[in-house]
């Protein structure tokens, strides 16, 4: 079976064309950074019409996940530059509504992540840490602290993960306001760990900073694997950065 390793600021997939389902046994295998081909989690990518491919995706420790940010570019970019598409701009079908995309000749992709979403449930504290709920197409917990690079976010990380807020566990962003037009964030994935970049991640933390006012509609999102670009204050948030093709292979 062949596949493509593709990465977005550093935020890594193994891309296969589908259909296919793989077992999470198969997925946790191939995003073994030791004994497979390493990454942060598995896109499966099926052709649908000329205008349209169907996305899945599975976290690194081979659980499923409803929406990745980062996952949508690269599944853009291997899509067209697969021939599954017919156009630089066209639909991706995910587990939770069809996202429009518009691939660049430089490999930059512009995707749309729907709705920044705030549940009705309360603003809570773990660890210390003040966080808020934000939904984009999957769940995210925000804290905006004072220096998110003095976080210890390998052991915070994992207790917000699973707190009780979340049955089904959640991401989490520590995101430092620099100016109206930057933020510093960094990540905990679910199922995945700490990760150097999260487009879902950097959404929710632009949305949670733009709706307490720090922040204007368009923001430059610092991960540790380098800028992205998150567009609010319409109906519907994009992110749009870089893409590349790592390497291809057989698996």
């Amino acid at each position: 079976m062949d596949f493509v390793k593709m990465e977005g600021l550093g935020n890594d997939f193994v891309v296969i064309a589908g259909p296919l389902r793989p077992a999470a046994a198969d997925v946790a295998a191939w995003c073994d950074r030791r004994l497979g081909i390493g990454a942060d989690g598995v896109l499966v990518v099926t052709p649908l019409e000329p205008a349209a491919v169907r996305m899945e995706y599975w976290n690194a420790d081979g659980s499923p996940a409803e929406m990745c940010g980062n996952g949508l570019r690269c599944t853009a970019r291997f899509a067209v530059d697969e021939g599954m598409v017919a156009g630089p701009e066209f639909t991706v079908a995910t587990p939770v509504g069809e996202r429009s995309v518009m691939v660049r000749p430089d490999g930059t992709v512009r995707a749309e992540l729907g709705l920044v979403a705030f549940p009705d449930r309360p603003v809570f504290e773990v660890a210390g840490y003040r966080l808020v709920a934000v939904d984009v197409g999957n769940p995210h917990a925000v804290a905006i602290v004072d220096d998110c690079y003095s976080v210890p976010v390998g052991a915070v990380g994992p207790i917000v993960e699973g707190d009780p807020h979340y049955p089904e566990r959640t991401n989490v962003e520590f995101a430092t306001v620099v100016g109206r037009d930057r933020i510093d964030v960094r990540v905990w994935e679910r199922g995945v760990g700490e990760s150097i970049a999260c487009g879902t991640g950097a959404a929710a933390a632009a949305g949670a900073a733009y709706r307490a006012g720090m922040v204007d509609g368009d923001v430059t999102v610092m991960l540790p694997g380098g800028p992205l670009l998150v567009e609010l204050g319409g109906d519907r948030v994009w992110i749009d950065g870089p893409t590349r093709r790592v390497f291809s292979g057989t698996i």
